[in-house]
């Protein structure tokens, strides 16, 4: 009975809102038509319906189906069944193409069914009504949404043609299970696009958004199937089917194929989320964070294409080599392989059983570099400047420079030594003295041609030769920074290509450009100390067979913190780190050399 009185209340109000309208905007000597009331009041800014947006590889393969709670993907008008029109018209809103957005017959007809069974056996909203509902307002059960209701509706068949709303509406309804417009539900329940389906198959699914809940086709599918029939028979009481199709369509079986939720590769599509967020911000010159993820959500619910260049692949090999070499408990791994021939990141791994969502160690952490800072820092910056060959010695006896008294491994002293063992073995005391030679500012110089974001003014001191830092970097920044050793030159990598909309439009890419860093005799002398390295230098084990070029530096820290190792290929630049989240000493491990085999498990094939 209260329902019932409530749809009286609303038919009641709607002429005394009219003369409301009139005589309230009524002026000294004019006054304003309902319609132009109703288009100041009633603003429709948002009629673009949330997406499903798709992240893919590098060979155009989804790897994540990208959104929150809203599955959707917009079907073109064009590629709308006209049956699917017509079953939802005639089922939902019989009188659609002739009343003006609400249907006071129809309301009227509800409330004499309503009063004489004393509850709600029948709703009055129409199609337009729904929409209404859906784009702009809530679900909430009161006369004033009922009423706004109303109204938005009026202003949408002012605004748009029977056919737009329509085709709306079948791309905004809910079909349970997470997903919404017909698109979204035909690739849910039976992986296939609409276009795909059998009528049966069509009209199973148009049965469903009634009342989602109660016509679940997963858990109520019984219910569903006979709701079918009976639109079927609708169809053909309006002429709209006929008797022989009718019973050939309820004789088509109904065979569900559930698709699940794209959703691959969470080490890298947690950076490409971030990565995205960066390249919004920068083309667009935003610098509020809550602004930025405002944007980014907008961009999202759209629905983009992201062209990322991840190798499956390889990333799948990354997170076996992490996971078999790192058995020991809270001992955790991260790594970043680049494709240092066109800055594009391959493969990320955050951890050896990284989740969504959790802390990602390839570009999150920050930890001490040890010796693998030695390259950039130290011996490039040394050559560029001084351009010494590799049969320069260097002392590597005891040092201290006023109360800094570094140390080699173990406390050994060697005496004077090439550059070339110096490095390979990398001994302590002669990365020191070179940086000294060349003056600290110098070496930094050089190291802040690479985005290492969490350097400080406090960094610019000698200990920082062997990797004493305040906070370090993360092992993205170290790879990226290795990949300079390629050809002198640094362009930042990246993980996302292009960014585009559904139908192929370009709307964000990155434009970067790379800067020469190097020079070639620079290069050519540090390619050769890195090959020494694991030729027969401190990274032997991670020594590969059948390749052109290999190359690296480890890279060990206080207590034995953090264990490095970043080197390279003729195309790849791979960083690995090892340790636990909490720093403390793992040199239980050492002589298993997890770092090391991680990195020649991902590069030996």
């Amino acid at each position: 009975m209260k329902a019932a009185t409530g749809y009286l209340f609303i038919i009641l109000l709607l002429p005394v809102f009219f003369l409301l309208a009139y005589f309230s905007s009524k002026e000294v000597r004019s006054f304003d038509t309902f319609d132009h009331v109703i288009e100041k009041q009633i603003q429709l800014d948002k009629t673009n319906l949330s997406q499903t947006s798709l992240v893919k590889d590098r060979n155009g393969e989804t790897v994540l189906e990208w959104y929150s709670t809203v599955n959707r993907i917009i079907l073109p008008s064009e590629d709308i069944p006209e049956l699917l029109r017509e079953v939802f018209v005639l089922s939902e809103d019989q009188h659609f193409y002739e009343h003006i957005g609400f249907d006071l017959t129809a309301m009227g007809r509800a409330l004499t069914i309503n009063i004489q069974s004393n509850g709600i056996e029948q709703g009055a909203s129409t199609i337009t009504q729904q929409l209404a509902r859906n784009l702009y307002l809530t679900h909430e059960q009161s006369y004033n949404r009922k009423l706004s209701e109303i109204l938005y509706a009026y202003k949408l068949e002012k605004t748009y043609s029977k056919k737009e709303i329509i085709d709306l509406y079948i791309n905004s309804i809910y079909f349970q299970n997470g997903a919404y417009g017909i698109e979204a539900a035909a690739t849910h329940y039976f992986s296939r696009g609409t276009l795909e389906l059998s009528k049966a198959e069509l009209l199973f699914l148009a049965a469903v958004p009634n009342n989602p809940t109660y016509y679940d086709p997963l858990t109520h599918f019984d219910r569903t199937k006979a709701r079918q029939e009976r639109l079927i028979d609708l169809l053909v009481k309006k002429d709209k089917l006929t008797a022989s199709e009718a019973t050939e369509i309820k004789n088509s079986p109904i065979n569900l194929t559930v698709h699940e939720r794209v959703d691959q590769a969470p080490d890298y599509m947690t950076y490409v989320q971030n990565e995205l967020s960066q390249l919004i911000a920068l083309s667009e010159g935003l610098t509020d964070e809550e602004q930025i993820d405002n944007r980014v959500k907008e961009v999202l619910a759209s629905g983009i294409s992201i062209e990322t260049s991840l190798d499956q692949s390889l990333q799948n090999r990354a997170k076996t080599a992490v996971s078999d070499n790192l058995p020991f408990i809270d001992v955790e791994g991260s790594v970043a392989v680049i494709d240092h021939t066109n800055a594009q990141i391959l493969a990320l791994v955050g951890g050896k059983n990284y989740q969504k969502g959790e802390f990602n160690r390839s570009f999150q952490a920050y930890r001490q570099p040890g010796s693998s800072i030695k390259p950039l820092l130290v011996y490039a910056p040394y050559l560029q400047e001084t351009q010494s060959s590799l049969s320069k010695t260097v002392n590597a006896g005891e040092l201290c420079i006023g109360n800094y008294c570094p140390e080699n491994y173990g406390g050994k002293v060697y005496g004077n030594v090439t550059l070339e063992r110096a490095f390979a073995n990398s001994y302590n005391t002669p990365a020191v003295r070179l940086l000294n030679e060349i003056g600290v500012e110098t070496g930094f110089r050089y190291l802040t041609s690479f985005p290492f974001k969490k350097l400080v003014a406090e960094d610019h001191v000698l200990p920082a030769a062997v990797g004493g830092f305040t906070y370090g970097m993360s092992p993205l920044e170290l790879t990226g920074a290795y990949t300079s050793f390629y050809d002198g030159g640094y362009q930042q990598p990246r993980a996302i290509r292009k960014v585009t909309d559904l139908q192929g439009n370009v709307l964000y890419e990155w434009k970067e450009e790379k800067k020469q860093v190097w020079s070639a005799e620079t290069v050519n002398t540090m390619r050769s100390l890195l090959s020494e390295t694991i030729s027969s230098g401190t990274a032997r084990k991670a020594h590969i067979s059948r390749v052109t070029y290999q190359g690296g530096k480890t890279g060990t820290t206080n207590n034995y913190q953090d264990y490095w190792f970043v080197g390279l290929t003729d195309t790849l630049t791979v960083g690995v780190w090892v340790g636990r989240d909490m720093p403390s000493s793992i040199e239980n491990i050492e002589q298993y050399s997890p770092h090391l085999y991680i990195w020649k498990a991902i590069m030996s094939q």
